[in-house]
């Protein structure tokens, strides 16, 4: 997989003409030079329907006189650049208009994405529908025809599809369409279906040609799905509605599978479809780091111009971040992350549990856990059910982990060879959420009634010391088994409602124990709140701190990093063993927000004087900056520990530990 990639969209409506008059090889060349690309993802169709190329599957854009895809692939071709084909899978809106009962509906029989997301806009197929066969013989034409390095089909997943296809399906089985649960289990199927036929089309005509099924987010704890695919995309542009929170968490579970994958971000200011929008320069050269630091390679978003000019600006922009992944790549290639920690996805444990979780809160939960990780500079894994667990010296179970079956049957043995765990409210809890299926050294007596209450933690925080911090998470209400006390709750005088308040906000602490509110025991710390979707919500520092300081005294003398990076920063430690070394990525970038709550990068401000201690197995022989070859001073501390001092960085930089030979 190439580390330099760019995904074209060319997504054009049929009321424009003229359609490439500007397109010339050379200039497009030209471009790809200019932006240091290896790999650009072109297309076949379109999200309007149109083909661009002559085809016999499909049409050919009215406003197209000549062979684009084919021109394109030539050009690329001829300088060593790789082409995968992009297909628009699952909307087609030049055939929606002949076939509506093609598409997928709800079950008020309203069609998607016109409604609510797009509008107005395109609308989504069934592929329990003709459309699939239509579909599979377009691909197979591209495949045949054309010298694809790859296919890439878009607007795809299992869907809830209430069309008379789907309905006449559920009937003929006995199946009830009411019954939400068979119309996702059709749903299901369906896609299995789809990805098989794809693959048996694809692979029948070229072997081993990758495959990648978009649907926009690869679900935690589905490997099945991501399996469906020969590599992974992470498609997750800070601007446009991920933020700089989502590609870390989707990376530190992607890179545990075992498959190439790419992060996705894109060269607009807001997201796709945007003309004329620009993120700032540095901007693409953190998102890129950002990439290489949490084992992936890139790919950059971009759109063409309907009549087939590539647009100079952007391809600057991109060369800007390229030209510093392309001397990066030797020391990014092969990696494995180094991890002292595993956060539970709950994302992945969620359809698992015996209640639904509200919505959103396990998104939320997950993305606090992993802020909460990162500011901590805590290396971490994000598992399912399916990972290793004597792998990690520490798994986090985080707010709503309850001991399933599946759960409890990987978590007892781990704990047993003495793996720890860091548990947050009602986690570790049994299925039937009243008592603790794993020994924490506390008993449950309840939800406590008072909400928001106290934390009095009996250890100095780093920033704030002594006082009793508010929580604002749902905390449970516990008493001592066996666990020793590490701080205790404060209850408020009263919870406020329109008969009884005081002050603006909440009461104040009534300065009353309401018993334990963290415990430690021989199985890891208990934290008796959901701190993670409060920290989530909230960001609160004493919420962090306390997480930290639990993490910090479980790892104790074997975490692997640490390091005075400040908070906005990211640390990564990268494994190649095949070159018998590790990378520690450093990055620094701080986004705001502007207009409507879009995440910017503007400025990167040099950090000096970073300070780095790894705990590595066995002794350094040399230690050096990457990729300027700068050789560091370092210390070896102990007999498996390093330290050195980076003097000075802007955005990314990555320090080299050349390991003896054993």
């Amino acid at each position: 997989m190439r580390f330099r990639q760019v995904h074209l969209d060319f997504h054009t409506s049929e009321a424009i003409d003229a359609i490439g008059s500007r397109f010339s090889k050379e200039q497009f060349q030209s471009m790809l030079q200019k932006g240091r690309v290896d790999s650009i993802t072109i297309f076949s169709k379109c999200h309007h329907g149109w083909a661009y190329h002559p085809s016999e599957a499909n049409e050919i854009h009215p406003g197209l006189g000549f062979d684009l895809l084919g021109r394109m692939i030539e050009a690329a071709h001829e300088i060593g650049v790789k082409t995968p084909v992009y297909l628009s899978a699952g909307l087609d809106e030049k055939l929606a208009r002949q076939h509506p009962d093609w598409l997928v509906r709800d079950k008020e029989d309203r069609t998607g994405w016109a409604r609510g997301f797009l509008e107005p806009g395109y609308h989504e197929f069934c592929f329990n529908t003709p459309y699939l066969d239509l579909l599979l013989d377009q691909i197979e034409e591209v495949v045949r025809r054309y010298d694809a390095d790859g296919i890439f089909l878009d607007i795809v997943g299992v869907r809830k599809c209430y069309c008379q296809y789907c309905v006449r399906d559920l009937r003929a089985a006995g199946q009830d369409p009411r019954d939400e649960k068979a119309v996702l289990a059709l749903g299901e199927r369906t896609f299995a279906r789809y990805t098989e036929k794809v693959r048996e089309r694809i692979h029948g005509i070229k072997p081993g040609l990758g495959i990648f099924h978009n649907s926009g987010h690869i679900r935690r704890g589905r490997r099945d799905l991501a399996r469906m695919n020969t590599h992974l995309e992470l498609e997750s542009l800070p601007t446009g509605g991920w933020g700089y929170d989502h590609f870390p968490l989707s990376a530190r579970y992607a890179q545990t599978l075992g498959m190439n994958f790419l992060g996705m971000t894109g060269k607009f200011h807001t997201t796709w479809g945007e003309f004329g929008g620009y993120k700032h320069p540095n901007a693409l050269r953190y998102e890129a780091a950002l990439s290489l630091a949490n084992g992936a390679r890139i790919s950059v978003g971009d759109q063409l111009h309907p009549d087939g000019l590539m647009d100079e600006a952007t391809y600057e922009l991109i060369g800007a971040a390229y030209r510093e992944v392309e001397t990066k790549e030797a020391w990014c290639a092969d990696t494995e992350n180094v991890a002292d920690v595993a956060l539970l996805t709950l994302e992945a444990l969620e359809p698992l549990l015996p209640e639904a979780l509200p919505a959103g809160a396990g998104g939320r939960i997950d993305a606090g856990a992993a802020r909460m990780l990162l500011e901590g500079k805590i290396l971490f894994d994000v598992i399912d059910l399916e990972a290793d667990f004597e792998r990690y010296k520490v798994v986090v179970l985080p707010d709503q982990a309850l001991l399933v079956p599946e759960l409890e049957a990987k978590l007892r043995p781990y704990l047993e060879q003495g793996g720890k765990v860091l548990a947050t409210g009602r986690s570790g809890l049994d299925v039937s959420g009243e008592r603790f299926g794993i020994d924490l050294g506390v008993k449950r007596i309840g939800d406590n009634p008072y909400r928001p209450d106290y934390f009095r933690p009996g250890f100095e925080l780093p920033s704030l010391k002594n006082a009793a911090f508010v929580f604002y998470g749902q905390g449970q209400r516990i008493e001592l088994d066996g666990g020793t006390e590490l701080g205790l709750r404060e209850d408020p005088y009263f919870n406020r409602d329109v008969f009884t308040f005081c002050s603006h906000q909440h009461t104040p602490s009534s300065r009353q124990t309401g018993g334990p509110g963290m415990v430690e025991s021989a199985s890891g710390i208990y934290i008796a709140w959901n701190v993670f979707e409060d920290y989530a919500t909230k960001g609160s520092l004493p919420l962090k701190e306390t997480v930290l300081y639990a993490l910090d005294r479980l790892l104790g003398a074997s975490r692997t990093l640490r390091t005075n990076l400040p908070a906005q920063g990211v640390a990564t430690v990268q494994r190649q063993a095949g070159r018998n070394r590790y990378v520690a990525h450093l990055l620094y970038a701080s986004p705001v927000k502007r207009g409507d709550g879009v995440e910017v990068i503007e400025d990167l401000v040099p950090l000096r004087n970073v300070e780095v201690t790894l705990r590595l197995p066995g002794s350094a022989s040399d230690v050096y900056l990457a990729p300027q070859g700068t050789k560091l001073q370092f210390t070896q501390v102990g007999e498996d520990g390093v330290r050195f001092v980076v003097p000075e960085f802007e955005c990314h930089q990555m320090v080299v530990v050349q390991m003896e030979k054993p």
